[in-house]
């Protein structure tokens, strides 16, 4: 029996929806379709361990072998809608983290799907043929999979390599103190801490990345990256603001490299957006980027109402506009990824900031 979340569940249904609908429709930076802007789908390519498959679009859809290039099965249209209709209604009902769909995985047999999540090695979830209206071509794009019907996706996941280090001022730090400040008792939450040294007149000033690979990702996007984060990072630590467009807004206030900003020019929407970009499309914290897209072709919305939208990567200022609005930063496991204590290291004081943003 196959099991998975509401996301993964989510997989299976874009299939069936995609294959159902033929077109894959553009959204705007508020999750609408733009209901003239959309590619026709000529055909979904799907891997099944070492098995390839084509599911091609039609009046009926024929899935073919990869490997024979042989016709497996031509199945109308309509049974792949009414598949998607109950695979979203027993999404949208099930209770629990993880949950099976027994008359689902009898159809997903037939179609020669074993597993919820085709295999993959990068950020791409779902392979699309579509035509292009605008060049008249073929093009095989990679999308990312993001559900709105389950619990909301990371875009940048946390870990040791997403601790930004800042060194800690402005007041002589003794062994007392700093055990004071870390007492959870006192101080409950990172923000507490925080706060509790700029009452005292403490300061805090970006010293670097704990891992290296993260460091040389920003500074490749771009060389002021590494401080544009780290104070958006302390923002989001010491302030009320979560979401990444209001914390982009305070760093524009606060100007914090000292951009020529009296023309107007965006300089740190620009740039943020192009870190939130590069993220969705192939870097991580954890490994060098070469600066190459894995998700050639951009993201798949799958909405509440169970609308699938697109943010192709040819629709870029829709694309970058969507991902900041409707994302968030946020606090993961502060044991887990070892930040939030502050500590003494060769006679300094230091604390770390851990990085994740999510979804909204």
């Amino acid at each position: 029996m196959i099991t998975g979340n509401k996301g993964e569940w989510s997989e299976i249904y874009a299939l069936f929806k995609l294959l159902s609908d033929q077109k894959l429709y553009v959204g705007d930076p508020d999750l609408n379709r733009i209901e003239d802007l959309y590619y026709p789908i000529i055909k979904i390519l799907r891997a099944e361990g070492n098995d390839k498959f084509e599911y091609i679009c039609g009046s009926n859809i024929i899935i073919i072998d990869g490997a024979s290039n042989t016709v497996l099965l031509d199945i109308p249209v309509l049974t792949f809608a009414e598949n998607s209709v109950a695979l979203f209604k027993q999404i949208k009902e099930a209770k629990g983290s993880s949950f099976a769909c027994s008359d689902i995985e009898k159809f997903m047999t037939q179609i020669q799907c074993k597993t919820l999540k085709a295999k993959s090695q990068d950020k791409t979830d779902i392979k699309i043929v579509v035509h292009d209206l605008k060049t008249n071509m073929e093009q095989c794009l990679g999308f990312s999979i993001k559900s709105k019907l389950g619990k909301a996706s990371t875009l940048f996941n946390a870990g040791k390599t997403t601790n930004f280090i800042y060194e800690v001022t402005g007041q002589d730090f003794s062994s007392e103190k700093i055990a004071e400040l870390n007492n959870k008792d006192l101080y409950p939450t990172i923000k507490d801490t925080l706060n509790a040294v700029i009452n005292e007149d403490g300061t805090f000033i970006f010293d670097g990345i704990e891992r290296p690979h993260l460091y040389s990702n920003l500074r490749m996007i771009d060389s002021e990256l590494p401080k544009i984060m780290s104070e958006m990072v302390l923002n989001y630590y010491t302030s009320s603001h979560n979401k990444t467009i209001d914390l982009l807004d305070d760093i524009k206030e606060q100007n914090p490299c000292n951009f020529p900003v009296e023309e107007g020019q965006p300089f740190y929407e620009y740039k943020v957006k192009n870190f939130l970009t590069d993220v969705a499309l192939g870097m991580m914290p954890s490994k060098i980027w070469d600066g190459k897209y894995q998700a050639t072709g951009g993201y798949l919305i799958i909405k509440n109402n169970g609308d699938i939208i697109c943010y192709h990567i040819y629709n870029r200022n829709e694309f970058q506009n969507y991902l900041i609005s409707n994302t968030k930063f946020e606090t993961a496991g502060r044991d887990k990824h070892d930040f939030g204590t502050i500590y003494q290291k060769d006679g300094k004081t230091y604390i770390k900031l851990n990085l994740q943003i999510r979804f909204l």
